[in-house]
């Protein structure tokens, strides 16, 4: 029955090409410590980290009526082993998404630090409500990701598929979740997060925070600034634009780094045998695309086939994580210089292929289909997509299609805009941003400390991953430490007040198939961990 009515009301809509009627989201909840779960910690089980400790805290789904139904969020904990009089209190962690897990981030980031600094904090992740192991999971279409799907580009004629497409993943999610959807917002998650403070027991937390965690960590210190002791974001979402405004940016920074990627590969053609020329290794690129639009190619172990948005779905990571560049460069030339397709099927299971489900899609659309208002016509879309477009053309129809579900979302985008963030009360906030990252724009860094007086701005001129701490950069990671260890700012003044250097581009290498991932007797695809160099944290697109 929930399939019946969420393909009625897909049909529905894609008919009327404005969207279903609107509810109200949740926003501006009144704060509380009524129905304040308590946390029971027990052993995680971690082979690895056997220190780490797990538990779940009961939170109100609703914050207007805190005494209502509750919901789970999990966390675990690294906790501090310095003296008590050493200690810094709890740092809560959170690496984007909206929605990814930070389970995996306790462990990790402190595992980056000198031990006289990890030592002396409570090292906190938790997985968002209605994602990953809290409880319960959001799901709307488990297979909304596999493949074959429809060609990303409107000039293919897939643009009423897509249509169908996006609706009827709006309409499964309202069929099934609209007693939880509407309080899936940055705010909700940030109430989230005092109390988790409260169930701490801490008067103040610490935060790090990357991608759309930036959004979260500023939200948070607006609603609670005198809970906020010390926090960093990393690869910073400008606090005031519009989430179609962002992606618009998205777009041209991607195709800037799209544009890197292929006069990286050029300067390697005796690597890569593509052309000694930018323009001719784009020219590569596409003829894969189109080739790929007659003839995909088998994604075993992954179900299905390669086609052009698959494709395009392997190449995008690149713009966050320039160390999957030998591997871009290898899939595109093991295609057309030797006919091999093995290196584009390892590519696209190592980077794009889906999981079981849908993962944390559901809970990156409650946030950013509701945090602001968004254009619900499609011939709207369609004129001013094709401008974009016009000038980036690498990403603009993937990255429009992946959020066209807020057309026909089922709770009307606050018209007010995103929460306004002005650092009123708040402690110096530590900056950190790279001049070409391509899914959260410079241009976000400099919006954040403009609006965060007393805040500092470390730069990476020149830098191109998408959340630049933990590279190995010990300009950057000595000033996240420093601030860490005593609250150590940098003294420069002006906008920026410390500016690093980029790390060097990968060597250029032809990677030697040695996977049997062609072989339908293959193990599936495992998605990148998140530790691995090659991983991409917090995809905000």
């Amino acid at each position: 029955m929930r399939k019946v009515i969420a393909l009625l009301s897909a049909a529905a809509a894609v008919a009327a090409l404005t969207g279903v009627s609107a509810g109200t989201a949740s926003g501006a909840a009144a704060p509380g410590s009524a129905g304040q779960g308590k946390l029971v910690w027990s052993s995680c089980n971690d082979t690895t980290t056997p220190a780490l400790q797990c538990a779940l805290l009961d939170v109100p789904v609703d914050y207007a009526h805190p005494n209502g139904a509750k919901i789970k969020i999990k966390l675990n904990r690294l906790p501090a082993t310095a003296p008590k009089d050493k200690q810094q209190g709890p740092i809560l962690l959170n690496p984007g998404g909206p929605g990814d897990s930070g389970l995996w981030m306790p462990a990790y980031i402190s595992g980056k630090l000198p031990k006289d600094v990890a030592s002396t904090y409570d090292w906190i992740g938790f997985d968002p409500r209605g994602t990953n192991g809290s409880e319960p999971h959001v799901v709307c279409d488990a297979h909304y990701f596999d493949a074959e799907r429809p060609d990303y580009q409107v000039s293919q004629g897939t643009s009423k598929a897509w249509l169908e497409k996006a609706a009827g993943y709006a309409a499964d999610c309202a069929a099934g979740w609209s007693w939880l959807l509407p309080h899936m917002t940055t705010v909700d998650s940030a109430r989230d997060m005092d109390g988790i403070r409260r169930a701490l027991g801490a008067s103040k937390i610490n935060f790090y925070g990357g991608s759309w965690g930036t959004s979260l960590g500023s939200t948070y210190g607006q609603l609670f600034p005198s809970h906020v002791r010390r926090m960093v974001l990393d690869s910073i979402v400008g606090p005031t634009i519009s989430w179609y405004d962002h992606n618009i940016l998205q777009d041209k920074e991607h195709q800037r780094r799209f544009e890197a990627f292929a006069a990286w590969t050029a300067k390697a053609d005796s690597v890569y045998h593509l052309g000694t020329d930018a323009a001719t290794v784009e020219k590569a690129y596409y003829q894969v695309e189109k080739d790929l639009r007659s003839n995909p190619v088998g994604a075993a172990p992954a179900p299905g086939k390669i086609g052009p948005a698959e494709f395009e779905d392997t190449f995008y990571g690149g713009g966050y994580n320039f160390l999957r560049w030998p591997q871009m460069a290898t899939a595109l030339s093991g295609y057309l210089t030797r006919h091999d397709t093995r290196p584009l099927n390892i590519a696209y299971n190592r980077y794009a292929a889906p999981g079981a489900d849908d993962s944390t899609f559901p809970a990156y659309n409650a946030a950013q289909c509701t945090e602001n208002a968004w254009p619900r016509d499609w011939e709207f879309w369609k004129k001013d997509q094709a401008k974009v477009d016009a000038a980036a053309p690498f990403y603009t129809y993937n990255n429009m299609w992946y959020n066209a579900a807020c057309m026909f979302w089922p709770y009307q985008g606050n018209t007010a805009g995103r929460m306004k963030i002005t650092g009123k009360g708040l402690p110096p906030v530590l900056l950190f941003q790279a001049t070409e990252d391509a899914a959260t724009p410079y241009e976000g860094g400099l919006a954040m400390h403009d609006a965060l007086p007393g805040s500092k701005l470390v730069v990476q001129k020149g830098g191109s991953f998408h959340e630049i701490l933990f590279h190995g950069n010990a300009c950057l990671d000595d000033t996240f430490t420093a601030y860490l260890r005593d609250g150590s700012l940098p003294q420069g003044g002006g906008r920026i007040a410390k500016t690093c250097a980029p790390e060097p581009d990968p060597t250029p290498v032809y990677v030697t198939p040695q996977s049997t991932l062609a072989t339908k007797n293959a193990t599936p695809p495992v998605p990148l961990r998140p530790t691995d160099p090659e991983a991409v944290h917090g995809v905000l697109r």
